[in-house]
């Protein structure tokens, strides 16, 4: 395809709604450019199947953080995935929207156009719901969302508990209010996940003004004076040059975004001319106010057989396969969770600010095998964090990875929420409903007694619970990276449409409000279009 309308680069969670948006329209030309494979990996379509392909140089960018002075010197893991759907093809499947009040605050940070009313009918649209229609939800969307097919006698104690200690049943935390403790709902249909390659994507591709290529690593925006003109790409070692006649959109994610900015010369310019990169546009803004959720993972040995007792059972395992072959339900049919709880750490709160991540289970990490005893895991994070970090390039070559420095912990209010996370944590766990499934407190464990001992478990057991945002935020101070309508300040030609944009941090997981932005988003381009 010479010279298409729109360029997009990145075909993750938010690049594959804006493609088959933008492409509805015959007249359109779009081109949709993702440094990753296609999303054939059999186990990205299975539910647990990220335990497959999490730290897989194939779906996964295998990133890692530099060393974390808050964390005793650790560098984590951030997986980000590579191939179409990018992490709504490797994520948890967990649909959570967030707060009304989250969207609110983006309004009142002065982005006309994003308070809740504003983008609830854009969560609606996405939608396909299975409990149907209402006020909060929408059907027939391209973005399935479906209850949990799994329940275990462990998890429904984990509600009681919570119900305990004063926090209330709640069955749609995507609803009228957040608060509250129930089973998950998962992005996905019959029992397989439904990522935006799958929802969105797939049925755009048959369309004749839609061209997708895979493998392909952008190397730079082209400009012509301050306006984003093109991409520059490689495919293997052939190197392509493509010139868009509307708009080149950025929309490789909370790392990739920033890093394609800076590399352009698009940035801070004491960052760029430290590198050789000759500044198009000074933007200070760009890498900075990184935010993301911090979990703090408690396991407890179990009094009860868990999924550790059946996956690490040869015979059990067996039937696990067979049921989701024959059923597509069972454990293969697992999100990463499937508990949530929402809560407030203290009583003077308007809205929760830590959520609960419940799982019959336990491991290290992702992707290393379950542990060979019986246990659950009960993984709590701060929803609002007040620490920001950043992402800055530390070469101009386009292939080497970015410098990513979180910041965990980095506020009194932060750590604080950290040790009260812990001791909900344990106030479920010591509830009536629990006693008859608790053997132990593996991690953080007993030894921890006070908030001191608490704050330094957290420290060395704390890890990302993978929701990188705030890269590119959007806003009008100097520290913005778009405006209100996504479009990059100072240059033209140019938005950036996906979770870097987010300029505070949603209160849950973030896949779903991407989705919406992105949905927000393709209305924006159109009217802009038609305007001009």
């Amino acid at each position: 395809m010479t010279d298409p309308d729109y360029i997009i680069v990145g075909a993750g969670s938010a690049g594959c709604v804006l493609a088959a948006r933008l492409s509805e329209d015959p007249s359109t030309r779009v081109l949709l450019l993702e440094a990753g494979g296609r999303d054939t990996n059999p186990w990205i379509h299975i539910p647990v199947g990220y335990f497959k392909i999490m730290h897989n140089p194939a779906t996964d960018w295998c990133y890692r953080t530099e060393p974390e002075p808050a964390l005793n010197g650790r560098s984590l893991d951030w997986p980000r995935g590579k191939m179409l759907g990018g992490s709504s093809s490797m994520n948890g499947l967990l649909y959570v929207r967030g707060q009304p009040q989250d969207f609110d605050q983006w309004r009142q940070l002065g982005n006309a156009g994003w308070s809740f009313d504003d983008v609830l009918p854009y969560f609606i649209r996405a939608e396909d719901q299975e409990r149907g229609a209402s006020e909060w939800h929408g059907t027939g969307g391209p973005q399935a969302v479906s209850d949990m097919r799994v329940r275990r006698d462990v998890c429904d104690a984990f509600i009681a508990g919570a119900e305990e200690i004063g926090i209330p049943r709640n069955d749609d935390i995507n609803g009228a209010q957040q608060e509250g403790t129930g089973y998950f709902q998962l992005t996905a249909r019959n029992g397989r996940r439904c990522s935006t390659a799958v929802g969105y994507l797939r049925p755009a591709r048959r369309r004749p003004n839609l061209r997708v290529v895979t493998r392909a690593q952008v190397h730079g925006l082209r400009f012509e004076g301050r306006r984003a003109a093109g991409v520059r790409y490689a495919v293997g070692p052939d190197v392509h040059e493509v010139r868009a006649r509307a708009e080149v959109v950025l929309c490789a994610g909370a790392i990739g975004s920033p890093q394609i900015l800076q590399l352009s010369g698009v940035g801070p310019a004491e960052l760029l001319e430290r590198h050789g990169i000759e500044p198009v546009h000074h933007l200070p803004g760009v890498g900075e106010n990184l935010q993301d959720h911090l979990q703090i993972r408690s396991v407890y040995r179990c009094t009860r057989p868990t999924l550790n007792d059946e996956v690490n059972n040869p015979f059990r395992k067996a039937l696990i396969g067979l049921e989701y072959l024959l059923r597509r339900t069972g454990p293969m049919s697992m999100g990463a969770s499937q508990v949530y709880v929402f809560a407030r750490t203290r009583a003077e709160l308007e809205t929760p600010d830590i959520q609960f991540h419940f799982q019959p289970l336990s491991a290290d990490k992702p992707g290393e095998g379950l542990h060979r005893f019986s246990a659950f895991t009960a993984s709590v994070c701060q929803l609002r964090p007040e620490s920001c970090g950043r992402i800055r390039i530390k070469h101009p070559d386009p292939y080497a990875y970015p410098a990513i420095e979180p910041n965990y912990l980095a506020t009194v209010t932060d750590r604080a929420a950290a040790v009260a996370g812990l001791r909900m944590t344990r106030a479920i766990a010591g509830s009536r409903a629990m006693r008859p499934f608790v053997a132990e407190e593996l991690l953080p464990g007993p030894a921890a007694r006070t908030d001191e001992e608490l704050l330094e478990a957290a420290r060395n057991i704390a890890q990302t619970i993978y929701h990188p945002t705030g890269t590119c935020a959007m806003g009008q101070g100097p520290h913005a990276v778009v405006d209100e309508r996504l479009r990059v300040h100072g240059v033209g030609g140019l938005r950036v449409v996906d979770a870097s944009v987010m300029p505070v941090i949603t209160s849950g997981n973030t896949n779903a409000p991407t989705i919406m932005i992105a949905e927000k988003a393709a209305d924006m381009i159109r009217a802009d279009a038609a305007r001009s």
